[in-house]
């Protein structure tokens, strides 16, 4: 039985990866809206999120370039710049995975050990005919053990991605 589930994603995977070639070609740069919740998994300083991000459309190799902003309501703030891969199944779901180094800044909430802090990030989206994006994103911050402490930090997110192309004109 697992063997024919395993067969079925594979499938559903491939039909997807070969019917979105197309999607991926018309995809523009986006300015991305998104707010959640900091310290969402381990709650030791748990506060609202908010991060304004830009996502290149430019693709280099099999990675776009990304820089972001992200502020808590604990006067936290994480300013980073990386890369991400942008995974379509079909015209209308997008996986896009990513990597950041960046500087934070504590505030008044959680103590992560470093100013240096990495991100990895995940999330999944439904893509609409404009080309905006909605979808759900979570990410880790780390500082991968160069810090005095490393207690890392989970934060989760609603995002939508609109294209810059519709804030400012052009194709």
């Amino acid at each position: 039985m697992r063997w024919l589930i395993g067969a079925a994603i594979a499938a559903l995977g491939i039909l997807g990866i070969a019917s979105a070639a197309s999607a991926e070609t018309d995809d523009p740069s986006y300015l991305a809206f998104q707010f959640g919740v900091f310290d969402f998994v381990q709650d030791h300083n748990q506060a609202a999120a908010f991060a304004l991000e830009y996502r290149n459309g430019e693709r280099f190799w099999l990675f776009k370039p990304v820089v972001g902003l992200m502020g808590t309501s604990d006067g936290g703030a994480y300013g980073y710049a990386g890369i991400a891969l942008d995974l379509y199944f079909g015209n209308r779901i997008v996986v896009r995975l990513g990597f950041a180094p960046g500087a934070y800044y504590r505030g008044n909430g959680l103590d992560l050990g470093s100013v240096l802090e990495f991100r990895s990030s995940g999330e999944i989206a439904y893509r609409f005919e404009d080309r905006s994006r909605l979808g759900i994103t979570a990410f880790h911050l780390s500082n991968a053990s160069t810090g005095r402490i490393n207690p890392g930090v989970e934060v989760i997110m609603l995002s939508y991605s609109m294209p810059i192309t519709k804030l400012f004109g052009g194709n």
